[in-house]
């Protein structure tokens, strides 16, 4: 684990002088203390239960949840610390249950000499359902002291018995202000460049916005640009006074990353934070703003045909009769997507984009359907009408099944009075039209049909 806020060694928890110059820039620069921490300040305030846990004036299990590079594990290392324990680290990604149990049978042997066990899990979110229930008894007890950090929502990703045992603290992104802090540090402190570059305002603007509020990539792109200054001025056929401080500035920065990444986790939170942006864009028909979320998703390389089924979703359920044809444009980019692929398929994905967010809406579908399962699952389900039974069976017409039913292409209008639904449901009208683009022009239609098709049963009645 080579990270800004990878887990120490538990032979030396401090950070500090332990970690060599060699290391990479961002494990020299970790956090040694709560004073050195950027950001996250909504965690830290005075009296705050993470403030007191890493002051060692308490004592319970924590997930740590938030995006990279923003201090879960600098966090972990420092509630270790505190705690006064022995610090024991698992990966979600190597352990197993056997893993958990070894070593939760040898924290139960420290607490019988006093001695606390703090258990740092790095991605607790990929522990599996049997694999958290093993920590259960251990946090219950607190046998162990649970540090767990996930860039998943815990909500969705860890099992509920391990939530309500444990304090849940969402870390944030890091804003830009914070990675500039970051950065302008790592150039000055002795423990990063010791002031061996300068580095312009230019190369500092795009170095933050290739960060994308992850301290870790921001310091790694900063030592890659460093790296290129340093290499250039140790060319014998280099130009300039040899005594000078070399300077980063934007070209230098641009030389050593490609492209600023996306922040964007196809398994994590940003994934249903992006999707949901999205289709809310979508829905509020704010076809730029959509067209961002839809460029996020497919520069992070998301699947396209997970796009292109929330597109087929939403054009039914968000909009539905006032454009009946958003239906078929989505399709039809599903479509592209299966047929063409990746990367021309995009434009057929925008196109459906932009053509949702456009489109007038109408949540008629989803209301019309919902209203129909409430009464179906409220009991509201009784007997088929008699003349709309299916009589294509021997005695079908003695049984009275299909007597009396009115083809309705046997009218010239096409349309009969006949009753249709059971009789607790005669009058009864689950679709309810808006006057929003198509379902202008079907309001008044569906209110003649109704009167039409009715006419049998309040003659009757």
């Amino acid at each position: 684990m080579n990270g800004l806020f990878d887990t120490p060694d538990p032979a030396s928890p401090s950070s500090g002088p332990a970690v060599g110059v060699s290391a990479p820039l961002a494990v020299r620069m970790r956090p040694r203390s709560l004073d050195e921490i950027i950001g996250q300040t909504h965690l830290l305030g005075s009296g705050s239960p993470l403030r007191r846990l890493i002051n060692g004036s308490g004592a319970a299990s924590v997930l740590l949840y938030g995006p990279p590079g923003t201090g879960k594990t600098t966090m972990a290392s420092l509630i270790s610390t505190a705690a006064g324990g022995r610090f024991e680290a698992l990966s979600a990604l190597s352990a197993g249950v056997k893993e958990v149990r070894a070593v939760i049978e040898v924290a139960r042997r420290r607490l019988v000499d006093g001695e606390q066990t703090v258990l740092f899990i790095d991605e607790v979110h990929r522990f599996s359902k049997t694999q958290q229930d093993a920590l259960l008894d251990a946090v219950e007890n607190r046998i162990v002291l649970l540090v767990a950090a996930t860039t998943e929502n815990p909500s969705f990703s860890v099992v509920s018995p391990l939530l309500s045992r444990s304090l849940v603290l969402r870390l944030r992104s890091l804003t830009d202000d914070d990675i500039r802090e970051v950065l302008r540090r790592a150039v000055t402190d002795e423990r990063g460049l010791g002031g061996a570059v300068r580095v312009t305002d230019a190369a500092y603007d795009h170095l933050v916005a290739v960060a994308g509020g992850d301290a870790r990539r921001a310091l790694t792109a900063l030592e890659a640009a460093a790296d290129v200054v340093s290499q250039d001025r140790s060319d014998p056929d280099a130009q300039g006074d040899a005594s000078e401080i070399p300077t980063v500035d934007l070209a230098d920065v641009e030389a050593a990353i490609d492209k600023a990444a996306v922040r964007y986790d196809r398994d994590g939170d940003q994934h249903y934070d992006v999707t949901s942006a999205f289709i809310k864009s979508i829905r509020g028909s704010d076809v730029d703003a959509a067209l961002h979320y839809l460029a996020r998703m497919i520069a992070a390389g998301e699947d396209p045909r997970f796009i292109a089924r929330r597109l087929m979703i939403h054009a039914s359920e968000d909009i539905g009769m006032a454009d009946p044809m958003a239906l078929q444009t989505a399709v039809a980019a599903a479509q592209v997507v299966a047929l063409v692929g990746m990367p021309e398929a995009k434009l057929a994905l925008t196109q459906a984009t932009i053509h949702l967010a456009t489109a007038p809406k109408s949540a008629g579908v989803v209301g019309a359907i919902g209203a129909a399962l409430a009464d179906v699952e409220a009991g509201k389900a009784g007997a088929v009408p008699p003349h709309l039974r299916d009589s294509h069976y021997a005695g079908a017409k003695k049984m009275g099944s299909g007597v009396g039913y009115r083809y309705p292409h046997d009218d010239p209008d096409g349309v009969v009075p006949q009753q249709y639904p059971p009789d607790e449901l005669v009058g009864v009208d689950y679709y309810q039209p808006t006057d929003h683009g198509f379902e202008r022009e079907i309001g008044p239609r569906v209110g003649k049909l109704r009167s039409i098709i009715r006419r049998a049963t309040s003659k009757r009645r």
